[in-house]
């Protein structure tokens, strides 16, 4: 593997009498060892081949020196190691590990590396539907849209009875220009307002938003997009729809009244609805006087808007006391009282849902989805996929890899921390290639077991 050394020496404070230098000579090293990992969690799952075959490449096959499915390959397992920036590649491009995982040790042109630089991935993630003359690869979006669904169906070994879908939408602020800004008051910046879908740690969908809309704005087409492909599945499956109270909204719950769904959605606090709970909240704040400590107590009542709602639909509040002040809450559900009650349907199955605010800081915090900097929205939508992919991928290395280690509720900065960023000397030879990780690392248990069960489950 061709790299620039230089000679120079640093010299630090010296050891029990002996000179401590150091120098960029050390030849092949990686910093990526454990992206090996991921290498074969792709090999579970496809998931690079399959995200690949989204894209239609019309470039001159003779001409073309990087493969789509390298190209896509180092974006998503550059964001994966904690490269969120295209700039990174152009170091990136001879890393041996990296070349390894794309089965290309060395470039067929003398002035080219094993991988693909900045520039070439740039075209890659402005591609456009349709080829252009200046970017001859192109992608489909609803390909990539069925890509994470069917990527959260294989990973399940048998039909569920019922699962949750939750939905989110979240700030992704911006710091130019870009298609599409607008300010949003709530979050008071420019920014986008993409949606997300999850399933448990599964994601289902990101979908990137001007965020001049309300939170629930498309989420019936998403929703309903999401809900035909599992049913194609999953016929018999109770799907549950859940989110907070930006997503109670008549058009989302007549859907799903009229297509075999459930639902649990917040429900922003009225007159009205305060009103309705007077009694309980009286009792809650007796309770808390007693007692010295929070009280709270629900109330299961039937409910309707005077205009927006076509139906009574049913509703629990919460009236709760806590530190001298109330608190009340309210959540809409079509779910019956004879099937859960309003204490365990709030405080159990609604308060859950705050774990995918987890899910969506992971994606932004520990895998770049809110490196939003392209010009246009379209360029941006697909870097949100690409950051997607990087999570859909640790996320099979977790389930697969990591369950019942000490890493198996470890977020994706974690992981890529303890078990990907180890360095190793890699060593090529006629018959083989020697990745030497560093003997004192402090996780080698942890990292063999995931290598054995991934290695098992590609079987």
């Amino acid at each position: 593997m061709p790299t620039e050394c230089s000679a120079e020496l640093f010299e630090f404070a010296a050891v029990e009498g002996r000179r401590v230098e150091a120098s960029f000579d050390g030849g092949a090293i990686t910093s990526d060892a454990g992206a090996l990992l991921l290498g074969q969690a792709d090999r579970v799952i496809g998931l690079i081949d399959r995200f690949a075959a989204c894209f239609s490449d019309a470039r001159m096959a003779e001409l073309v020196e990087h493969r789509v499915e390298t190209l896509v390959m180092q974006r998503v397992f550059g964001i994966a190691l904690g490269y969120e920036d295209l700039n990174d590649h152009d170091e990136l491009r001879s890393d041996p590990v990296l070349a390894v995982l794309a089965g290309k040790l060395a470039a067929r042109r003398a002035d080219c590396a094993p991988l693909a630089g900045k520039s070439t991935l740039n075209r890659l993630e402005l591609s456009r539907s349709e080829p252009t003359r200046y970017h001859k690869i192109s992608h489909d979006p609803a390909a990539i849209e069925g890509l994470f669904v069917d990527l959260f169906l294989e990973a399940q070994q048998r039909a569920p009875e019922q699962i949750i879908l939750d939905l989110d939408a979240t700030d992704d602020p911006l710091h130019g220009h870009q298609e599409g800004r607008f300010f949003h008051g709530y979050y008071d910046c420019y920014c986008y307002l993409p949606l997300y879908v999850f399933c448990g740690r599964h994601l289902l969908a990101a979908k990137l938003r001007r965020s001049n809309i309300d939170a629930a704005a498309g989420a019936v087409e998403e929703i309903a997009r999401i809900v035909a492909r599992i049913r194609r599945r999953w016929p018999r499956v109770r799907i549950l729809l859940r989110g907070d109270s930006g997503f109670a909204r008549e058009a989302l719950m007549a859907w799903c009244e009229a297509n075999r769904l459930d639902y649990l959605f917040g429900l922003a606090r009225n007159e009205r609805l305060q009103a309705a709970i007077t009694a309980e909240m009286v009792a809650a704040c007796v309770d808390s006087m007693q007692t010295g400590k929070p009280a709270r107590r629900f109330k299961d009542f039937a409910y309707a808007t005077l205009d927006s709602w076509s139906r009574e639909r049913r509703v629990v509040g919460k009236a709760e006391v806590t530190g001298g002040e109330a608190n009340p809450r309210f959540v809409v559900t079509s779910l019956k009282p004879t099937q859960v009650g309003g204490r365990h349907l709030y405080e159990t199955i609604y308060c859950a849902r705050g774990e995918m605010e987890n899910r969506i800081k992971e994606c932004q915090l520990d895998l770049f989805a809110d490196r939003t900097s392209a010009a246009t929205m379209r360029a941006n939508q697909l870097r949100l996929w690409f950051a997607s992919m990087a999570y859909v991928l640790l996320c099979a290395l977790r389930r697969i890899g990591l369950a019942h280690t000490q890493f198996a509720d470890a977020t994706c900065g974690t992981i890529r921390l303890k078990l990907l960023k180890l360095g190793a000397l890699v060593r090529l030879s006629v018959r083989r290639i020697k990745v030497a990780m560093a003997s004192a690392c402090p996780w080698q248990d942890e990292f063999a077991l995931a290598h054995a069960r991934l290695r098992s489950a590609a079987a």
